[in-house]
């Protein structure tokens, strides 16, 4: 008799292994998610106005990974979008990772100039040096420019996304912001970029499409009843433990939509504030998928602590204190057979869409071939 197996979360880790694990194995696959929807932190739909929303904010997909994208490729159609992001800094528009283009739009063209040769002289064109990196200058110019980055992109940005002062946040999220020695405008620089013709919901949707898979929806896991062979747990780790050595500690969003009479609100899909106001960017979801609408639809996002029954679970928040405390759950789980954590709640981290789903796809080769 064919194995049963339960998949915790409807998100894009448990929407891959239950479409592996029905399609290659032959095997029969239940999904639950305590939603009311597929889909996880990457659900969207279509308002009133016919435009796309993202639900829990904007939802880029890129990646370099083939296998990812001939994977996703399967169930969907992309377009050819491929993000930017603005910041107004000094109430100046620009583009962000701060690059060539933004030093001649912040800066004199004599200052940015002399700016631009030091930076070539010093710096291989086209890479990206993190933020803290850069800060390590001893010339005079480049000390004063990343002086400035670090003030007018980094600093107030970061302590209103984490809560905490910059020098608390995990190297692997100040990374994420770097002086970019290129004339690259784009946020991201993946051989494979857009957004699916139809929402990531759909593409959930076309996942979990198989016989052998049976969905259900506003379902705990401990609503579950029938036995089954294999657990695939996509949700939080601490919480499959009874949070018995205490709570992974996140960083949530709170989105706020604001619906306009207005083609448009803003210049660009994604707008960042980092030195102005208390949200962190406005989305204007409907320059995605070029939706037509007389009307317009955005959200400011403001950043907040994860609290248990008010708020979603969004980022892991990476440092010391949160490593020792996730390597004491990984412990219990890997003495669990036929027990599988995932996605980024179950591994507890910062994963994009498509390492989630290479995640995945990895763990499920392990599963075959075991």
């Amino acid at each position: 008799m064919a194995n049963v197996n339960l998949i915790v979360g409807a998100g894009f880790s448990g929407a891959t292994m239950a479409r592996k694990l029905a399609e290659e194995l032959n095997e029969k696959v239940i999904v639950i998610d305590a939603k009311s929807h597929i889909g996880g932190n990457s659900y969207d739909y279509r308002d009133n106005n016919g435009i796309m929303i993202h639900k829990y904010g904007s939802h880029i997909f890129h990646t370099n990974l083939e296998n990812v994208w001939q994977f996703m490729s399967r169930f969907t159609k992309f377009n050819t979008y491929m993000h930017k992001v603005i910041a107004i800094i000094d109430g100046i528009e620009t583009t962000i990772p701060f690059n060539f283009r933004t030093l001649y739009d912040v800066f004199p063209e004599t200052l940015a100039k002399r700016l631009e040769e030091k930076l070539l002289a010093n710096f291989e064109y086209n890479k990206k040096i993190p933020i803290l990196e850069f800060q390590k200058q001893d010339d005079k110019d480049l000390k004063f420019l990343a002086n400035y980055v670090y003030e007018k992109v980094f600093l107030h940005y970061t302590t209103k996304q984490w809560g905490v002062n910059p020098n608390e946040v995990d190297g692997a999220v100040t990374a994420r912001v770097p002086v970019y020695i290129s004339c690259d405008e784009r946020y991201f620089q993946d051989k494979y970029q857009g957004i699916p013709l139809n929402g990531y919901t759909e593409v959930i949707k076309e996942m979990l499409n198989h016989p052998n898979i049976e969905l259900r929806l506003n379902t705990k896991f401990e609503d579950i009843k029938e036995s089954y062979d294999r657990l695939f747990y996509t949700g939080p780790i601490d919480e499959y433990f009874g949070y018995k050595f205490g709570e992974l500690p996140y960083r949530s969003v709170n989105f706020k939509m604001e619906e306009y009479d207005m083609p448009y609100y803003q210049s660009n899909a994604c707008v960042n504030y980092p030195c102005n106001y208390d949200f962190t960017r406005i989305h204007e979801y409907k320059y995605y998928l070029n939706d037509y609408s007389e009307k317009t639809v955005i959200a400011k996002e403001y950043s907040e602590f994860f609290e248990r029954g008010k708020n979603e679970r969004y980022y892991p928040i990476p440092n010391n204190e949160s490593a020792k405390l996730y390597s004491k759950y990984k412990e219990e789980a890997d003495k669990l057979s036929n027990v599988y954590f995932l996605g980024r709640l179950g591994d507890y981290k910062y994963y994009d869409m498509d390492k989630a789903i290479n995640r995945a796809l990895e763990l499920f080769e392990e599963v075959k071939n075991a």
